[in-house]
């Protein structure tokens, strides 16, 4: 099922793990090395978070094979992996620091998962809350999960729980203009803050 008409160029991208905004950009600028600067697109040579390649795995979910991706988990915005779930950074995110906290295991529905994992990912989740407040100041945070096509979720194969900072008098999630995204804090920055910031074990 094509995921335009859910999803803006930006976000299916992601979602797809192909790189939709990266095509856009080669066919309409004919600089690559301009980027944002409404000629055509973002730019893959000035995209500091584009992050590794993902592999294209038959039968695995997109979150799988970002973990088997090649690369460090920094250039994955993973944050954190438990025995049982990991918690990656959102990188096309509703605002500065959105989080996921997921089962390493593909599974779509909270009842699929066994008490290990069901216990580790929620402690992660509120794990999470506690870094997301403590690491970049937000006043609140949005949690939420999406069972299910039917229920908004793009990637219904592989259940996460979404994480969103959330301030006082912010625009209600960051507007897309042009399709670029405009974060006031870099993926990396976020990262760093909230993993130095996650509660001890």
């Amino acid at each position: 099922m094509p995921l335009d008409h859910l999803w803006a160029t930006w976000r299916s991208a992601y979602v797809t793990g192909l790189t939709a905004s990266r095509d856009l950009a080669d066919s309409t600028n004919d600089d690559p090395g301009r980027a944002g600067d409404g000629s055509g697109g973002p730019s893959t040579a000035a995209d500091p978070d584009a992050g590794p390649p993902i592999p294209d795995i038959d039968g695995r979910s997109l979150f799988e094979r970002i973990l088997l991706a090649p690369g460090t988990d920094d250039e994955k915005q993973i944050v954190l992996r438990g025995s049982r779930c990991f918690v990656i950074l959102n990188r096309f995110p509703y605002t500065s620091g959105h989080l996921m906290v997921l089962p390493l295991r593909a599974v779509p529905n909270l009842e699929d998962l066994d008490g290990d994992e069901f216990a580790e990912l929620w402690a992660l989740v509120r794990d999470a809350v506690v870094a997301l407040k403590a690491g970049l100041g937000c006043d609140a945070v949005n949690v939420g999960i999406n069972l299910g096509a039917a229920a908004g979720g793009s990637q219904a194969d592989h259940l996460h729980v979404h994480c969103v900072p959330r301030w006082v008098g912010d625009a209600n999630f960051m507007s897309v203009a042009g399709e670029t995204r405009v974060l006031p804090v870099s993926l990396d920055h976020a990262r760093d803050a909230i993993r130095a910031a996650w509660p001890a074990s």
